[in-house]
């Protein structure tokens, strides 16, 4: 079992309590950094939304034909009815109480638990490891939650307008930089960019990033450039937990386009640069 279905399995087992990430971490055997970000990138939600669903999603069940909402609410990890309706009504756009009426779940849309199908994973090609110098990138950049992938397209959208007019780029390869904002467990910061050789007159509304030198594990992921996630789950699910190789922290990873990538559809070939410790 992957390091991600392990995470799922225990959330299932154990979401009625009072669960850390801590407790999944160590179950999933990543560090609860990397299990938040490929958790998000893997499943389309963060850890914290998808207890929370799953919570939510089992308690509107309970409702229908229940007279308690706050026996409800309890069991569901609410210490009072008015937070428990608050949530559910953040949920689902209607309060239990509407729900306990009604007595059916039809109109919610109620999340089921996931199911790692290990079948439907990609075949990861063994890596191959290089050492890059420090680098300095321009580019736009966005905040997104963790499993918030499908916005990222448009942020692409936005910065290959500038294409052929970004000063002082050097080279022809775009890159997708992830980075770790500290002290958020629920948020990555993203930057789609080009290599500068300086930022002396940078676009308006261009970020830059300065990237230490660092090695590298490259891996290939071959198809439309949606199916990342699935490249990401193997390479950090299963490659990673079994290679005795540690992951460095900054950047979290990014993804390199060149001439092998057609951008109009999306297909082609997408190198996933993996930072790790000497």
């Amino acid at each position: 079992m992957s390091a991600i279905g392990r995470a799922v399995w225990f959330i299932e087992s154990h979401f009625g309590d009072d669960i850390s990430l801590e407790e999944i971490s160590d179950v999933a055997g990543l560090s609860r950094y990397h299990l938040s970000r490929v958790f998000g990138l893997v499943t389309g939600h963060s850890i914290s939304s998808y207890i929370r669903a799953r919570r939510l999603s089992g308690a509107a069940l309970a409702l229908v034909g229940s007279p308690n909402i706050l026996e409800v609410a309890l069991d569901a990890g609410y210490g009072s009815h008015e937070a428990f309706t608050r949530a559910f009504r953040d949920q689902f756009g209607v309060t239990p109480d509407a729900v306990r009426k009604q007595g059916h779940t039809r109109n919610l849309v109620l999340l089921e638990p996931i199911r790692m199908d290990p079948a439907r994973l990609t075949e990861l090609e063994p890596p191959r490891f290089e050492a890059l110098p420090p680098m300095l990138f321009a580019g736009l950049q966005e905040i997104y939650p963790y499993g918030g992938n499908a916005a990222i397209p448009s942020l692409w959208q936005k910065f290959n307008a500038y294409d052929g007019s970004i000063p002082r780029q050097s080279g022809n390869a775009a890159y997708g930089i992830c980075t770790h904002i500290p002290g958020e467990a629920e948020k990555f910061r993203y930057m789609a960019a080009v290599v500068v050789s300086d930022v002396s007159d940078l676009l308006d509304g261009f970020a830059t990033l300065k990237i230490a030198g660092q090695r590298y594990a490259v891996f290939a992921h071959r198809g439309h450039v949606s199916g990342i996630p699935a490249t990401m789950h193997q390479i950090f699910g299963t490659w990673l937990p079994g290679s005795g190789i540690e992951f460095a922290d900054m950047p979290d990873m990014f993804e390199r386009y060149d001439e092998r990538f057609d951008p109009y559809t999306g297909m082609g070939l997408t190198e996933i640069w993996i930072p790790i410790k000497e």
